[in-house]
């Protein structure tokens, strides 16, 4: 019996009925996973996936999501740096893929505003409502969150 097929039947040369090798219990993509996701995760979950995952049976708080990318300019820095005071803040890809999303609850209308105002000419930056794309949420949506602010 040859080598090979020794080992596709997992049972060693002297045909006993002990396996030649024991896989390993570890699989290489998934070996530093942890059980629990971590919040950066779960910020990039398609509402309807995190409702399900997780069991949540209550609505989250409303909020409006600017996504936007890396670019050149001085106020770069400063879209940066009001991103990362949002309620819930996440950098994904790197190089010219870099993407920021910073979403807002009701009672941060102004530094969503202020932040808009430095990204919303961009060609790649989206407004997602409660994390979805809808309908004329620049046009609608965020003028009416900033009714909001005091």
């Amino acid at each position: 019996m040859s080598k090979a097929s020794s080992q596709s039947g997992n049972t060693p040369h002297g045909g006993t009925n002990q396996p030649a090798y024991r896989p390993s219990d570890r699989f290489w993509p998934y070996v530093g996973v942890s059980e629990e996701p971590t919040a950066e995760e779960l910020a990039i979950l398609n509402p309807d996936l995190r409702r399900i995952v997780l069991g949540e049976t209550s609505k989250p708080p409303f909020s409006v999501t600017v996504v936007f990318p890396r670019f050149d300019g001085d106020d770069y820095e400063r879209a940066v740096e009001l991103a990362k005071d949002s309620t819930e803040y996440f950098v994904s890809g790197t190089g010219s893929g870099t993407r920021h999303r910073a979403r807002f609850r009701p009672h941060e209308a102004l530094k969503l505003r202020a932040l808009f105002e430095l990204v919303g000419a961009l060609d790649l930056c989206d407004v997602l409502i409660d994390d979805r794309a809808v309908p004329y949420a620049r046009e609608l949506w965020l003028p009416l969150f900033w009714f909001l602010i005091r």
